[in-house]
C-alpha cells in the first residue's frame, strides 16, 4: 500500500505540471484582461485534435508538431481578442464568460463534425506512449515515461513565462497595464497590443497543453465541459490571477485525487477533487494566493 501511495503521489505531482500548464492561460488572461476565458478547456481540446492531425496524416511527432500549433494557436488567439473580446467596453467579466462559452460551443461544434474529426474517443500515440518499454524509473519505481516528458515540457514553458512576465520589456508594460491602465498608456504603452498578445500567448498555451493532456486522456469534442470546469477550479483555488498560485493549487489537487483512487477508489477522486476546494475556500475565500491587484481604470 505504501508504495502505492508514493506511486499516485508522483503521478499526481507529474499530472499536476500538466494541469498547471491547461490553467496557466487562463489565469494569464483573467489576471491581465479581466477576461473569464470559458473556452480554455475547447481551446485545450482543439490543440489536441491538431497534433493528432499533424501525426496521423503528416507523421509529425507530437513534441515538434509545437512548433506548428504554437503559432497557429497564438493567431487564433489574436484573432478571438481582436474580434469577439475588444468590442467588450462595460461589465467584461460577465460578457466575457457569455462570449467566450458561444466560442467554446463553436469550437466542440467543428470539431465534431463527420468531415472533421466526429465524436468518438481518441488517443494521441508515440512510440514513447504506447511501448511496453516506454518506462522510466524514479528510484525503485517504474511510471510511464511519457508522464515525465510532458511535464518537463510543461516546466519549460511555465518557466518560459515567467521570464517573459517579469524580465522583458513586453512583461514590464503587461504588469504596468494591470497597476494603470491610464497611467501605462499616458507612458507610451499600447494597452490594446498587450492585451491582444496576452490572449493569443494564453491560446498557445492551451495548444502546448492539449498536446501533453492528450497523450494521457482519451478525448472528444465534449470533454472540454469537464476540462474547463477542473481549470476554474484550479484558478480559484490558487487565487484569481496567480499563476503560482495556479500551479501549487493544480499539483495539491491531483496529488490528492490519485491518493483518493488508492486508499478509497478512482470513483471517489473526482468528489475529493471538488470537496477540497469546499474546504479550502470555507477558510480562505480569495484562494491560497488571492488574485493580481486589480487595474485602476
Amino acid at each position: 500500500m505504501a508504495q502505492l501511495i508514493i506511486e499516485a503521489v508522483i503521478t499526481g505531482i507529474l499530472s499536476g505540471g500538466v494541469y498547471a500548464l491547461m490553467a496557466s492561460g487562463l489565469t494569464l488572461i483573467f489576471g491581465v484582461m479581466d477576461i473569464i476565458n470559458i473556452a480554455q478547456g475547447a481551446l485545450v481540446i482543439l490543440g489536441a485534435y491538431l497534433s493528432y492531425a499533424l501525426q496521423e496524416n503528416f507523421h509529425i511527432d507530437l513534441f515538434v508538431g509545437l512548433l506548428i500549433t504554437l503559432p497557429l494557436m497564438f493567431l487564433l488567439g489574436l484573432f478571438i481578442e481582436w474580434a469577439f473580446i475588444r468590442p467588450i467596453k462595460r461589465d467584461r467579466t460577465m460578457i466575457s464568460i457569455l462570449i467566450t462559452f458561444a466560442i467554446a460551443l463553436i469550437i466542440e461544434g467543428v470539431l465534431g463534425l463527420k468531415n472533421t474529426f466526429g465524436n468518438d474517443l481518441v488517443k494521441l500515440h508515440a512510440s514513447y506512449v504506447d511501448s511496453s518499454n516506454a518506462s522510466v524509473q524514479i528510484g525503485s519505481y517504474y511510471l510511464p515515461s511519457i508522464y515525465l516528458y510532458t511535464f518537463l515540457l510543461s516546466v519549460v514553458l511555465l518557466t518560459g513565462l515567467y521570464l517573459l512576465l517579469y524580465h522583458t520589456k513586453f512583461g514590464y508594460g503587461l504588469r504596468a497595464a494591470i497597476q494603470n491602465r491610464t497611467a501605462a498608456e499616458l507612458i507610451g504603452i499600447d494597452v490594446e497590443r498587450v492585451y491582444a498578445i496576452t490572449f493569443g500567448i494564453g491560446v498557445a498555451l492551451a495548444a502546448a497543453g492539449g498536446m501533453a493532456f492528450g497523450t494521457t486522456t482519451s478525448f472528444n469534442p465534449g470533454s472540454h465541459y469537464d476540462l474547463i470546469s477542473r481549470l476554474l477550479v484550479l484558478i480559484v483555488l490558487g487565487g484569481m490571477g496567480s499563476l503560482r498560485g495556479g500551479l501549487i493549487a493544480a499539483v495539491v489537487m491531483l496529488v490528492v485525487e490519485d491518493i483518493t483512487s488508492v486508499l478509497i477508489s478512482p470513483v471517489w477522486a473526482s468528489t475529493a477533487f471538488y470537496a477540497l476546494l469546499i474546504i479550502i475556500l470555507l477558510v480562505r475565500p480569495q484562494g491560497l494566493f488571492g488574485r493580481l491587484e486589480g487595474r485602476k481604470q
